[in-house]
């Protein structure tokens, strides 16, 4: 269990940070970029909430900044599995449930959307964007030779399929789809 009595330790003061494994890395590491970023997906997720997200989206998007808190700790601590918390397949099968769930609901699409629509699918989309800047950020981090065996791949899999997850909750939060705002190429062009 996790215990904060001081908020501040000024060990970072000098540009540097702890990793869950007590080594000691630059704030700009992409190590330390990755697990920010899926904080950051977390933030506009708990927007999603405070915007008055309704059940049973509002129970699952919890659940899911829960879970995005475990993706953050499996990034923090690289390397072999062991005692240590990691994502493991049950995360993205589970996401992938919400998915066949939601999109059951769900016309096909005959064109790109815009992200916009309701609030709530707004702050959707815009989750949807960090979400895939953190898959960006993990891929990166495990391209690197002293990273690849470091990073658990099913933490990858989890963010790609929870992006999935978000674009067809957008859609979802846009009166299932039908105020979707759709792409009209060359819209401009045309005038």
């Amino acid at each position: 269990m996790v215990r904060l009595d001081r908020i501040y330790t000024k060990g970072g003061d000098q540009g540097q940070t702890s990793l869950g494994d007590g080594t000691r890395v630059d704030k700009h590491h992409l190590r330390v970029s990755a697990y920010g970023t899926v904080d950051e997906l977390s933030s506009v997720l708990g927007l999603l909430v405070a915007h008055g997200l309704v059940e049973p989206h509002r129970s699952d998007i919890v659940a899911i900044q829960n879970e995005l808190f475990d993706v953050g700790a499996d990034l923090c601590v690289p390397g072999e599995a062991g005692a240590r918390l990691r994502i493991t397949p049950a995360y993205a099968e589970r996401i992938e449930a919400l998915i066949d769930r939601e999109n059951a609901k769900l016309d096909p699409l005959k064109s790109f959307i815009l992200p916009g629509g309701t609030m709530p699918s707004a702050w959707t989309h815009l989750a949807r964007n960090v979400c895939r800047r953190a898959e960006r950020l993990v891929v990166e981090l495990s391209a690197h030779p002293e990273e690849q065996e470091r990073v658990n791949a099913e933490v990858l899999k989890y963010l790609n399929r929870l992006s999935d997850y978000l674009f067809v909750l957008g859609r979802v939060l846009n009166d299932h789809g039908k105020g979707d705002v759709l792409w009209q190429p060359g819209r401009s062009q045309q005038s």
